[in-house]
């Protein structure tokens, strides 16, 4: 639930304030943004699956999102496009992470339908 209310409060955050970011940080904000996605859907498996640790969420969402900006700026100081790779993995997670949640809420919906018959 945590999860669920600090997503609306940054999506209403973003529409009502008029924030620029320079064109220089965008690779560092896009690899930060989906380590932060990642753990919103990693929160969400972890809620469904009845394992949700709010500790666990809120120390790997800020942590994964200082490492990945972190690794984005390394690369780029060392002229290595590293955050290509951390937007692949981060995708791949949060595809990953879609899928079961997806797998997870159609079970729960079939096992609710067969209860009601």
């Amino acid at each position: 639930m945590i999860a669920i209310i600090g997503l609306l409060i940054g999506v209403v955050v973003g529409l009502t304030w008029n924030i620029n970011i320079p064109d220089k940080f965008s690779p560092y904000m896009s690899v930060a943004i989906l380590a932060c996605l990642d753990s919103v859907f990693g929160a969400l498996r972890a809620a469904l699956s009845k394992n949700f640790r709010a500790d666990i969420f809120i120390s790997g969402f800020f942590g994964n999102a200082v490492l990945a900006a972190a690794l984005a700026y390394l690369g780029d100081k060392l002229s290595v496009p590293i955050y290509l790779a951390a937007v692949i993995v981060f995708g791949g997670r949060i595809f990953d992470n879609f899928a079961i949640i997806r797998r997870l809420m159609m079970d729960k919906a079939k096992s609710h339908n067969e209860v009601i018959k």
